[in-house]
């Protein structure tokens, strides 16, 4: 891959402040790996540094911005990330295309329904009966599609991907590699000295356009539905219980645990490691900060912080306070000594 900085600045509608138009763009990187050859992006001036030592041939800025570093082609642009981002669409790593077929080693059941010239299904994938596939579907190798589970138009199973029975996903909805849906939830009864398993009848409903990253669990209803809405991304290693309603359009980071029946409403962003208890509701474009936990419902609109969740400025008090607590400390034991030895106070 050989690309000249002028047409790079074309394709985004750039214009070249410094070096030679000429110069040839070979691969992609941050400011801080990128070597000769690279194309890299400043966007932010907490990476000035970073900027005036990278080894990059090339770096997209934002419009107005004059630091420019002396040994690197400069291209001004609105918005650096966006430019950055259609560039590596347009000439780096490109997935593999949509094939339709079905390869010789899946498992499909003859009661499936799909169109085999719309659908693509991968090595050693397994589709249960009754199952229901829409155009453009793709099942990744090693996935399996339990019985009577529905999928939309326009989805994708990564490899190693699994729906079990009854599930439904709408239409461009994305399952990355390892993620399970429809897995019994976590249901037990305490009786005659040991646990009871509960049974799990219901199922998991995903909405359309929802993105679910690696290895991420959403366990079945007990009864009903989980529910994820329209719109929702949740990245890597999330757990989500039974019966959990989240709402449209919400962002959910990684190691999060979702207990369950808890809802969440809509634009709800919840930050990595966060842990919220069952049975507790979030409302709308509330936003939980890394590390919250949440024992009881929290009102819509708000940021919260810390364990047990309390709105972020109550938090920042505290913390503010426990941060004076040396010194405070050392102030009562001063007074102390002054009092003890008969000194004024």
């Amino acid at each position: 891959m050989k690309i000249a900085v002028a047409d790079l600045a074309t394709l985004v509608g750039g214009t070249l402040l410094c070096g030679d138009p000429a110069e040839q763009i070979t691969g992609f990187a941050s400011l801080k790996e990128a070597i000769s050859g690279d194309l890299s992006f400043f966007h932010d001036t907490r990476y000035n540094e970073r900027l005036a030592n990278t080894k990059a041939t090339a770096v997209l800025v934002p419009l107005g911005f004059t630091e420019l570093p002396a040994h690197a082609s400069c291209v001004a642009v609105a918005d650096p990330s966006r430019s950055f981002e259609l560039i590596v669409e347009t000439y780096g790593f490109q997935p593999d295309p949509f094939t339709a077929g079905v390869h010789a080693s899946a498992v499909v059941a003859a009661s499936v329904q799909f169109d085999p010239a719309c659908v693509c299904i991968g090595a050693n994938a397994v589709i249960e009966a009754g199952v229901e596939l829409g155009g453009e579907v793709e099942i990744g190798a090693g996935c399996y599609v339990g019985r009577n589970a529905r999928i939309g138009k326009g989805s994708r199973l990564f490899a190693n991907a699994t729906v079990h029975a009854e599930c439904i996903l709408g239409e461009g909805v994305f399952l990355h590699s390892g993620v399970v849906i429809g897995a019994d939830g976590f249901g037990y009864e305490f009786s005659q000295g040991r646990h009871r398993k509960v049974r799990q009848a219901g199922i998991v409903q995903i909405d359309n356009d929802v993105e679910i990253g690696a290895g991420t669990t959403v366990d079945r209803a007990r009864f009903g539905r989980t529910w994820i809405g329209e719109g929702t991304k949740i990245d890597n290693l999330v757990q989500i219980g039974h019966n959990v309603v989240i709402g449209k359009h919400c962002v959910i980071v990684a190691c999060t645990a979702i207990a369950g029946s808890a809802m969440i409403g809509d634009y709800v962003v919840v930050a990595a490691q966060v842990g919220i208890a069952g049975h507790v509701t979030i409302g709308s474009q509330a936003t939980l900060a890394a590390r919250c936990g949440v024992t009881r419902d929290l009102p819509a609109g708000q940021t919260y912080l810390g364990f047990p969740a309390i709105p972020a400025s109550e938090e920042k008090r505290r913390l503010a306070s426990i941060n004076r607590l040396p010194q405070l400390l050392a102030r009562v034991k001063e007074l102390e000594t002054k009092v003890g030895g008969g000194g004024a106070v």
